[in-house]
């Protein structure tokens, strides 16, 4: 079985982790283009033109199934991308969990980037699936590119910019961009109110990594002996996991596992 994931960055990480976590004994593929960072800021077109090109270097590779580890990619990109691959490679897209986040009543907030918040098709979310909860928008700026290269002092700034802007009630937070559940945790302890419950975060890597084996017929298989691999494109090129990837937790397991084989 081989799993494939894109997205600009490394945001594809938390996702990649999750797949791993379900089917140890996966191949993964691990396609990116940081040298196009941001994509939030460029138009549809350019968005989709990069999407596809991240996506064929994949594809390339012969994967079951591709995985579109990235919100502004699935916004924009996602026709394109089905129109270009499937049937032959079902792709599978990443929406923000705002539904579960508005389940458990209370406020919500959505954390993405500037891009994003405010768009259409986050509004549209709203409407359909936050059933009437209280929602902020709350745009992050910089905070992606902060954790693409690990900038430590760019992460904690762009955090404390939005834990500003999120209300004292929040109850949940949505995480609109796949690269903020890499610094999930310091999210939470940024908006985190003394003396209430526990702030809920709501991200999408462990629901999409489901749905992709979902799609392909495949049941998790947790205990599966960890003998898969891993290739990582970076502009359509064989590398290594970046530097950076290696900071956070689900770049080190996915390190660790292959170095084991």
């Amino acid at each position: 079985m081989k799993i494939a994931l894109m997205d600009s960055g490394i945001g594809l990480l938390p996702t990649a982790a999750a797949v791993r976590r379900l089917r140890p004994d996966a191949d993964l593929v691990l396609s990116s283009d940081p040298d196009s960072m941001p994509w939030g800021p460029r138009t549809p077109a350019e968005i989709t033109e990069h999407a596809l090109a991240v996506a064929r270097a994949a594809a390339a590779h012969r994967p079951d199934a591709l995985i579109v580890a990235c919100n502004t990619a699935s916004v924009h990109a996602l026709p394109a991308l089905r129109a270009a691959l499937e049937p032959g490679i079902p792709v599978i897209g990443t929406v923000p969990a705002i539904k579960p986040a508005a389940a458990g009543g209370g406020s919500v907030a959505i954390w993405a980037t500037p891009a994003t918040t405010g768009s259409p098709y986050q509004r549209d979310l709203i409407r359909d699936f936050a059933d009437g909860a209280a929602v902020t928008e709350v745009p992050c700026p910089g905070l992606a590119d902060a954790v693409q290269w690990a900038d430590e002092e760019g992460i904690d700034r762009a955090i404390a910019a939005a834990a500003a802007l999120t209300p004292r009630d929040v109850r949940a937070v949505v995480l609109g961009c796949t690269h903020y559940e890499l610094v999930a945790e310091r999210i939470r302890a940024a908006v985190q109110p003394h003396g209430l419950p526990p702030v809920v975060l709501h991200g999408s890597a462990d629901a999409v990594a489901a749905q992709a084996l979902r799609r392909i017929g495949a049941a998790p298989a947790p205990a599966a002996a960890p003998v898969a691999g891993l290739t990582v494109l970076i502009g359509g090129r064989d590398a290594a996991l970046p530097g950076a990837a290696l900071a956070y937790a689900e770049g080190r397991l996915l390190d660790t596992v292959d170095a084991a084989r």
